[in-house]
């Protein structure tokens, strides 16, 4: 896997930082969505690097596909309970989010706005039109969100388990942390 220098992905005043959620900057559950904010956990350091990251980017936003939602597990509502404690904590830690975008289709709808699609990328900076796409930075623990980066310009960042992406899909990671604390220390020590 390749390894591009901090350097060359350091953040500019018109740069946006995107961050998958699940596995990303929560525990991932496995065969199974976040439904409840008690199923929300942190990952070791999240909140730490978020308040790093939120003071080297212009805008930080969380992009995730929610289809418990399409599969009626959940509803908007219960997203919206589960989002509200994680953003007070991010902000009390000293970060910030600007903005969640999420998608609750089915991946068999083939909806534009799930990733890999980059439907929430567009809508982000519909919203913010001062972020360059091409300046932003997508961090995310999966192909599908390496592949989300990729397409729509951005530097993308690979979390967690290396070998979550195929030697074949190498490619489409510019960079490797362990941890999206890792990622924050290093670019913070540019």
């Amino acid at each position: 896997m390749k390894h591009r220098s901090i350097r060359s992905i350091a953040p500019s005043p018109d740069s946006a930082l995107f961050l998958d959620r699940d596995g990303t900057l929560n525990v991932r559950l496995v065969d199974d969505y976040v439904k409840r904010p008690e199923e929300f956990v942190f990952i070791d350091g999240t909140l730490e690097a978020l308040a790093i990251l939120s003071q080297r980017f212009a805008n930080v936003f969380i992009v995730t596909n929610q289809q418990g939602i399409g599969k009626g597990l959940m509803s908007v509502q219960d997203l919206e309970d589960i989002h509200r404690p994680f953003l007070q904590q991010v902000e009390q830690a000293g970060g910030r989010i600007d903005k969640i975008y999420f998608c609750p289709n089915l991946k068999s709808d083939h909806s534009f706005n799930r990733k890999p699609s980059i439907g929430m990328a567009l809508q982000a900076r519909h919203d913010y039109p001062n972020i360059n796409l091409k300046h932003s930075i997508m961090v995310g623990d999966s192909r599908s969100d390496m592949l989300f980066g990729r397409r729509a310009g951005m530097t993308t960042v690979l979390v967690g388990d290396e070998t979550q992406i195929a030697h074949s899909d190498a490619h489409l990671v510019d960079r490797y942390h362990p941890t999206l604390l890792d990622f924050a220390q290093a670019l913070d020590k540019e």
